[in-house]
């Protein structure tokens, strides 16, 4: 098995191993995403991860869609976090 496993093959399972890495990434992302948000209420929610459950790229794939770019919720949360770290840089400088 070993001897026959060349070069092509290599590159083919990293860029599979890639590809499942990134997925999973993904996934992880948008759940996190959904569990934060203010704005959906459980049902919303629920509905949200089990269309990810069913069809999972294709519900992901609406996900990243159909979602708001930034919310009031969202930054403000941002905000709030940049005040609560004094060493974080801003664009500006030093907060």
């Amino acid at each position: 098995m070993l001897a026959t496993f060349g070069q092509g093959d290599l590159l083919w399972s990293m860029l599979v191993f890639f590809f499942w890495f990134m997925a999973i990434w993904i996934f992880i992302t948008i759940f996190a995403d959904i569990f934060r948000r203010n704005d959906l209420s459980g049902g919303a929610k629920a509905g949200w991860i089990l269309l990810i459950f069913i069809v999972p790229f294709i519900g992901a794939l609406i996900y990243m869609i159909a979602r708001p770019k930034m919310t009031e919720v969202a930054a403000t949360m941002m905000h709030e976090e940049e005040k609560a770290k004094p060493w974080v840089f801003s664009r500006r400088g030093r907060m």
